[in-house]
């Protein structure tokens, strides 16, 4: 494996962890409640779902790729297209009062695991956001790499939990998130239009026999 292999799946992980989304709200309403310990335990749970939806999307990505490589181009625009779309409703999202941060869960653990496990946008984001970035090393994509590329996604996911926990226990912090919850959302938008642009990019020209050599 590469080191730029290596970094595009740790920054998947990453990326996919820390980017506002339910679960990241979830844990801003717990931790206001309940504090950073009920904060961390919901993520802790909320864990083991991003284990297997993005072990999921590692095993699609892969397959894909191992089918042949129109296969994982084709999967490369779909990929580039929801993220557009994802990004452009991020971009113009308004607060609404269904998006009050949620109450404290009596067992945040659970709850996490639950959330996790059961979010259904969770399979799609993973798929588009790992391969909006691992699109440009596909060719290096293998089933023998497949363990070690669930473990750096996994690690991604983790370093990024472990901001998280130490923003949701700061008051500051949070205060700040939640007042510019909305600024926040937009420019995550802009750079999910970011990876739709840069997966678009390395799939399309593949799907028209003009990708370069």
């Amino acid at each position: 494996m590469t080191p730029s292999l290596l970094l595009a799946v740790l920054a998947s992980g990453f990326i996919y962890g820390i980017t506002p989304g339910p679960g990241v709200l979830a844990v801003f309403g717990i931790g206001a409640a309940r504090g950073r310990r009920a904060g961390a335990g919901f993520l802790c749970g909320h864990l083991l779902g991003d284990v297997v939806w993005c072990s999921t999307a590692l095993i699609a990505i892969v397959g894909a790729r191992e089918v042949g490589s129109s296969a994982f181009d084709v999967l490369g625009v779909l990929s580039g297209l929801y993220l557009f779309w994802l990004g452009w409703r991020a971009i113009r999202t308004q607060r609404r009062s269904s998006d009050a941060p949620q109450g404290a869960a009596r067992h945040p653990f659970w709850h996490g695991i639950l959330f996790g496990l059961t979010n259904p946008k969770a399979y799609p984001v993973a798929v588009a956001t790992f391969t909006a970035l691992l699109s440009s090393r596909a060719e290096l994509l293998t089933w023998s790499m497949l363990p070690s590329l669930i473990f750096l996604s996994f690690v991604g996911g983790l370093l990024a939990y472990a901001i998280l926990i130490g923003v949701v226990g700061a008051q500051r912090v949070r205060t700040v998130y939640q007042r510019h919850e909305i600024l926040i959302t937009k420019l995550c938008g802009v750079m999910f239009i970011g990876f739709a642009i840069n997966a678009l990019a390395h799939a399309l020209p593949g799907l028209f026999g003009s990708k370069p050599a």
